[in-house]
C-alpha cells in the first residue's frame, strides 16, 4: 500500500489528492481498507515523506517546496539544514524547537531558485535524545545546563538526579521537549573540576563507547598472550628475517612491520608485515560486534580509546620486539621506477627484530654515530627504506598525487590533563618512508581484489565538487593562484601544482589548508571509485587493524577468499559490505569531531594561561564580522572587527579584505600580524586576538576627530 500511495502521489497529473480521492483511486473505497489507507497516509507525513496541505491534499514533499534533511547547528545558533540535493541556510529565529542532529522537514523562504534558505516546519526524529552538562541549583531547582549552549536547559527531579551533585558533569537523558524539557541523570562523569572530567564530557557528548561489555571480556579469557601452535599451521615461517616496526614513542598498538632487500635483478622486494587480528576477531563475536560499533580507535591528547581490548590491542596483536605474532604479509616487487611488477598476499608468523621510533630512525638517517652504533645490524636496512621511500614518493608526484603536507600540534599536558605547550609535531624521512610503504601495500592490495572482482570494502576519495573549487579559487585567485582547465573534469595533478607553487611561502600553510577543505571526504564503499587525492585507481585500508574496523574486514576477506578459499561466502559479503562501509565511515567522522573538539579545547585553555601576551602569525581567514589569525603552533584565534579601534574597516567580500575607512590599512589573507591574546574559552574552545599594532590607540579620541564614533556604534551592532 505504501508503495502505490507513493506512485499515485509522485505523478503530478493526479489531481485528485484528498483521502477519498486516493482511497477510490487506488481501490481502497471499503471501510477496513479506507482505514489502512489513513494509518499510511499518517505514516508517511509523520515520516516526512509527504505533506499535507490546508486543504487536506496529500502532495510528494519536494511538489510543494518542503525537504528533508539534518540539521547542523552552528555555536552561534543558526544552522544548516543538508537535503539528499542540496544544503540550506537557518536563522536561529527559524529553528522552531530543533536541535543539533535532528531529521526535520524544512520549507524553502521564497521561490528565488539562488536563495538556498529555509524555515523549519516540523521535527521528524530527534538525533539524540542524550547531552552532556553541569548540574546547576536554580530557585530551589535542579537543571542540567548542556555544554553545546544551542540546546536549551534541562529541568531535572530531584529523583531523577541517580547521586549527581552540583557541580557535577553528567549525562543526561531527555525524556520531554513539550511544553519544556525533561529529563534524567543516567551517568555522572564526575565533579567538573577533576582530572580528565573535560575530555570525558567531550567522549560522553559523542555518544563513544568506553568501556567494553562483559561479553566481550569473557570471549577474549581464553586467548593467551603468546600465539598457540595451531594457529602455524598453513603459515609461512619468517621469524628469521629482518623486521623492524616504526612507531612514535608512545606507540603501544604496533600493527605494521616492514622487512626489505635488494634482488639479484636491483628491484626491491618489500615485506610490509600486518598483525593479523582477524584470527583473533571472529566475524559475529561480541569482540567483532563491539569492533563494528566503535569503528575506530580514537587518539586523544592524554589517552586512546582503543577499536579492541587492551589484551589484544597492546598484546598478542601486537608486533612487540622479541614476540612471535601472527601476521598477513604483502610480499612487493618493486622496480627502480617504483612500479609494483610482482606480489604475494601470505599468512605468516615474524618476530620483530627491532621495536623502532621515528625518532631514532631520523637519527640514524642523519648519521647519528651514537644512535647508529646501537642499531648497527640494521642502518643497511633503514639506507635501503630511504632509497625506495624517494622512488616511490617521487613516482607518486608525477602521477599527480597531492601532498597537502598541513601541519599538525602536539599537546603536551601534565598527568592531570593541563596544557603545558602546544607545539608542531615533527614529521620527518622516516615518517615518509612508513607513509610510502603503507600506500604502496594498500594500493597492492586493493587493485588485486579489484581484478578478482569479489565482494570487498575500498577506500575512495571522489573527485572535489565544482562549487567548492570555485569556492577555493575564490580565495586562492588574490594570492596569485588559479586553476587551468575545466573545473569539471579536474585533474590531481592541477591541484598538486598549486600546493607545490606554493611551497616555501608565507600562505602555504592556508593554500594547502584551504584547500583539503575543498575536497570531498574520504570514505568506505563497495565500489572501487578511486582515489582523487593520491591521483590512484585502486585503494583501500589493510595496514591498521587493530585500529580501524575497515582493515580487519579487509583482512577478514583475504582470509576468506585467498588462504582458505571459501567462495561460498561472496553472497553474504556482497549483502554486509555496503552496511559496513557506511558504518565505518560514520564512526570515523565522529572520532575525528571528538578529537578536534579536545584538540580545540586544550588549545583554548593552553592560551587561557597567555592572557595578555604577544604571539606571532598569519592571518588565515578574512570574513565580514573580523579575521583568523594561525600562530606558528596552529592554533587560531578570532580578532574581532570591533576590536580593531584604528579606523572604521569595511568588509570586501569579492577580495576577501577588510579595508580602513581612514587609514586605507588593508588585513588580507597570509598577512604576517602580532597578536595579542584577549581571551580563551576552554567550554566554547574559542579563543580571542587583537592586533597588536592597533591596541592602544584610542578609537574614541580618532572618532571625535572625524566625527566617526556613531559609524563605530553602528559597526558593533551589525557585526
Amino acid at each position: 500500500m505504501k508503495d502505490e500511495i507513493i506512485e499515485y502521489l509522485k505523478n503530478d497529473k493526479n489531481k485528485q489528492r484528498c483521502a477519498k480521492e486516493i482511497a477510490q483511486a487506488l481501490g481502497y473505497g471499503e471501510t477496513k481498507d479506507f482505514i489502512s489507507l489513513m494509518k499510511e497516509l499518517n505514516n508517511l507525513e509523520d515520516s516526512g515523506e509527504i505533506i499535507r496541505d490546508d486543504f487536506n491534499r496529500y502532495y510528494m514533499i519536494n511538489q510543494k517546496d518542503y525537504y528533508k534533511g539534518v540539521l547542523s547547528v552552528n555555536k552561534k545558533g543558526f544552522g544548516f539544514v543538508k537535503t539528499d540535493d542540496t544544503e540550506f541556510y537557518v536563522s536561529k529565529t527559524d529553528m522552531k524547537n530543533a536541535y543539533d542532529g535532528d531529521i526535520v522537514l524544512l520549507k524553502k523562504k521564497t521561490k528565488d531558485p539562488q536563495n538556498d534558505e529555509g524555515i523549519i516546519i516540523n521535527v521528524l526524529e530527534r538525533g539524540k535524545n542524550t547531552c552532556v552538562g553541569l548540574v546547576k541549583e536554580v530557585k530551589g531547582k535542579y537543571h542540567v545546563f548542556p555544554d553545546d549552549h544551542t540546546r536549551p536547559d534541562i529541568f531535572i527531579e530531584k529523583r531523577d538526579l541517580h547521586g549527581a551533585a552540583v557541580g557535577h558533569k553528567v549525562l543526561a537523558e531527555i525524556k520531554d521537549y513539550e511544553p519544556k524539557v525533561r529529563g534524567t541523570v543516567i551517568k555522572i562523569i564526575g565533579h567538573k573540576n577533576d582530572p580528565g572530567v573535560d575530555i570525558l564530557s567531550v567522549v560522553h557528548e559523542h555518544g563513544a563507547h568506553i568501556d567494553f561489555p562483559d561479553n566481550v571480556y569473557k570471549q577474549i579469557e581464553n586467548i593467551g598472550d603468546t600465539i598457540d601452535l595451531q594457529g602455524m599451521k598453513g603459515r609461512t615461517d619468517l621469524r628469521d628475517l629482518l623486521t623492524v616496526t616504526i612507531d612514535g614513542e608512545t606507540a603501544k598498538d604496533l600493527d605494521d612491520a616492514v622487512s626489505l632487500r635488494v634482488l639479484n635483478n636491483h628491484h626491491y622486494e618489500l615485506g610490509v608485515h600486518i598483525a593479523d587480528v582477524s584470527y583473533y576477531v571472529t566475524e559475529g563475536s561480541p569482540l567483532d560486534d563491539e569492533a563494528i560499533e566503535r569503528g575506530t580507535s580514537i587518539y586523544l591528547v592524554d589517552r586512546v580509546i582503543p577499536m579492541l581490548p587492551h589484551k589484544l590491542s597492546n598484546g598478542i596483536c601486537s608486533l612487540n620486539e622479541g614476540a612471535d605474532r601472527y601476521t598477513i604479509s604483502c610480499f612487493m616487487e618493486i622496480d627502480q621506477q617504483g612500479k609494483v611488477v610482482d606480489h604475494k598476499i601470505l599468512p605468516t608468523v615474524i618476530n620483530s627484530n627491532h621495536r623502532m621510533t621515528y625518532t631514532n630512525v631520523n637519527k640514524i638517517l642523519a648519521g647519528d654515530k651514537k644512535v647508529r652504533k646501537e642499531y648497527d645490524d640494521s642502518i643497511e636496512l633503514f639506507e635501503t627504506m630511504k632509497e625506495l621511500s624517494d622512488i616511490l614518493t617521487k613516482k607518486r608526484n608525477i602521477r599527480g598525487a597531492i601532498d597537502f603536507d598541513t601541519q599538525e600540534a602536539e599537546i603536551i599536558v601534565d598527568n592531570k590533563g593541563k596544557p603545558l605547550d602546544v607545539v608542531l609535531r615533527e614529521r620527518g624521512e622516516s615518517e615518509r618512508i612508513i607513509e610510502s610503504f603503507m600506500l604502496a601495500a594498500n594500493e597492492t592490495v586493493a587493485e588485486h581484489f579489484k581484478w578478482m572482482d569479489l565482494p570487498f570494502i575500498y577506500r575512495i576519495h571522489e573527485t572535489p565538487k565544482t562549487k567548492k573549487l570555485q569556492q577555493f579559487l575564490a580565495i586562492a585567485k588574490p594570492l596569485g593562484y588559479t586553476i587551468h582547465g575545466s573545473l569539471d573534469h579536474i585533474r590531481p595533478k592541477e591541484l598538486s601544482k598549486i600546493i607545490n607553487k606554493s611551497k616555501g611561502r608565507p600562505e602555504h600553510p592556508i593554500i594547502s589548508t584551504l584547500l583539503l577543505r575543498s575536497m570531498q571526504k574520504a570514505r568506505y564503499d563497495r565500489e572501487c571509485l578511486g582515489h582523487f587525492g593520491l591521483a590512484d585507481d585502486f585503494y583501500t585500508h589493510f595496514t591498521s587493524p587493530i585500529r580501524r574496523y575497515p582493515d580487519l574486514l579487509v583482512h577478514r576477506l583475504i582470509r576468506t577468499y585467498l588462504f582458505n578459499e571459501q567462495y561460498n561466502q561472496i553472497n553474504h559479503f556482497e549483502e554486509v559490505i555496503p552496511d559496513l562501509a557506511e558504518r565505518s565511515s560514520e564512526c570515523e567522522r565522529k572520532a575525528i569531531d571528538i578529537e578536534r573538539e579536545v584538540e580545540d579545547m586544550k588549545k583554548a585553555e593552553y592560551m587561557s594561561y597567555h592572557i595578555g601576551e604577544k604571539f606571532k602569525g598569519v592571518i588565515s581567514s578574512v570574513t565580514h564580522f573580523g579575521f583568523f589569525v594561525e600562530l606558528e603552533n596552529t592554533i587560531e584565534g578570532l580578532v574581532h572587527i570591533t576590536d580593531l579601534t584604528d579606523d572604521y574597516y569595511a568588509f570586501n567580500e569579492e577580495r576577501l579584505i577588510l579595508v580602513g575607512e581612514r587609514t586605507k590599512k588593508i588585513y588580507k589573507l597570509s598577512d604576517p600580524i602580532t597578536v595579542i591574546v584577549k581571551g580563551a574559552n576552554k567550554v566554547e574552545k574559542q579563543i580571542d586576538f587583537l592586533d597588536a599594532a592597533s591596541t592602544g590607540k584610542s578609537f574614541r579620541k580618532f572618532s571625535k576627530k572625524t566625527n566617526s564614533y556613531k559609524r563605530s556604534k553602528r559597526h558593533r551592532k551589525r557585526a
